[in-house]
């Protein structure tokens, strides 16, 4: 195992290329127009385009509908009910059904998650799509069940 040295320090293999030298001659490959093509406002100093400048097109960001963010059609909706909520609402079964009974439940929802905010004291089984680990824990240490649906 040897000691590295300054000396011995060298850039990655393909990471460095030598600098473009341009104007120096036809045969450098960048004489003449320097690599900025024929005439056109780009060939001149000092161009510098604006951000979003599409040549005097309209650009895309006027062209493109001005519209506060857009509808998802495929999302699906959940009722969401914390379990300190649960015994206030005096139900043995709580579910998608039950609570669209008992409360105001958009219509559109698909589903119910139990989210585990609050205490509960009663036993109740719950019928969910989803619960959090910390609403099963609290349900079951009360004495009740969870079923996922």
């Amino acid at each position: 195992m040897s000691n590295i040295t300054l000396e011995d320090l060298r850039p990655a293999e393909g990471s460095t290329s030598k600098s473009k030298r341009v104007g120096r001659g036809r045969s450098s490959g960048h004489g003449k127009t320097s690599c900025r093509g024929h005439n056109g406002e780009g060939q001149r100093s000092g161009n510098s385009s604006k951000r979003g400048f599409e040549g005097g097109q309209m650009p895309a960001y006027r062209r493109l509908p001005k519209l506060k963010g857009f509808q998802v059609y495929s999302k699906l909706n959940y009722a969401q009910i914390n379990v300190g909520r649960i015994d206030a609402l005096g139900l043995k079964e709580i579910s998608l059904d039950s609570l669209k009974e008992k409360l105001t439940i958009h219509p559109s929802c698909v589903g119910l998650r139990v989210l585990g905010n609050g205490e509960i004291k009663s036993a109740v089984t719950v019928k969910a799509a989803y619960v959090t680990p910390s609403a099963k824990e609290k349900i079951e240490a009360a004495g009740g069940k969870v079923e996922l649906v």
